[in-house]
């Protein structure tokens, strides 16, 4: 009988609280990709990139000992939370998140979502990565790690409704860069 990976994960838990080199050597390179991929969603630079994730694994290991095991997927959910924190941590401390506040008037215009479902995946996420550093945080936040517009206030030190109003220019630039490219793109007959 093969070994469930959850007891792997806890193996190598154990493992990595006692200092393991080469159980950390395997936890790295089981997440590395995936915790890269977190990371690209908020930064562009490649550079930057590897000096987060490198933040990132450091804070992992270091901080191993809080870490409480909650079955599979709690883990690779915990990796995700600690990189999100050290890349706002990066770009509020290298000031990359312009946030502007939008007028009352502003959050009453219609949001008539263009259809994506033709869309690759890829593109889809190229266009979220042109996004303004600030738009492109909060859209990631809000969208990709489902957190309420409270706990992006609180996680960002802005108000609630600089969240909102981020969020809404956001998906409406997305928008707009969705119709631009499917009016740029000929229709296949």
């Amino acid at each position: 009988m093969a070994p469930k990976e959850t007891d792997n994960e806890l193996q190598l838990l154990g493992l990595i609280r006692q200092g393991d080199s080469a159980a950390m050597k395997a936890v790295y390179s089981r997440y590395v990709r995936y915790l890269a991929a977190v990371c690209s969603r908020y930064i562009l630079n490649s550079e930057d990139v590897k000096d987060v994730l490198q933040d990132s694994f450091l804070k992992i290991f270091s901080g191993i000992e809080s870490f409480e095991y909650r079955g599979e997927g709690s883990l690779k959910a915990w990796l995700a939370k600690v990189t999100v924190n050290e890349i706002l941590k990066f770009l509020r401390r290298d000031k990359r998140m312009e946030l502007v506040e939008i007028s009352d008037s502003e959050h009453g215009l219609p949001e008539d979502e263009p259809d994506i479902d033709a869309l690759p995946s890829s593109l889809i996420y190229s266009l979220i990565r042109e996004l303004p550093d600030g738009y492109r945080t909060i859209f990631n936040l809000y969208v990709v790690e489902n957190k309420s517009h409270k706990e992006i206030s609180a996680l960002l030190g802005i108000k609630e409704s600089t969240s909102a109003s981020q969020l809404h220019r956001a998906k409406s630039l997305l928008a707009a860069k969705i119709r631009q490219h499917q009016n740029m793109t000929p229709l296949s007959t």
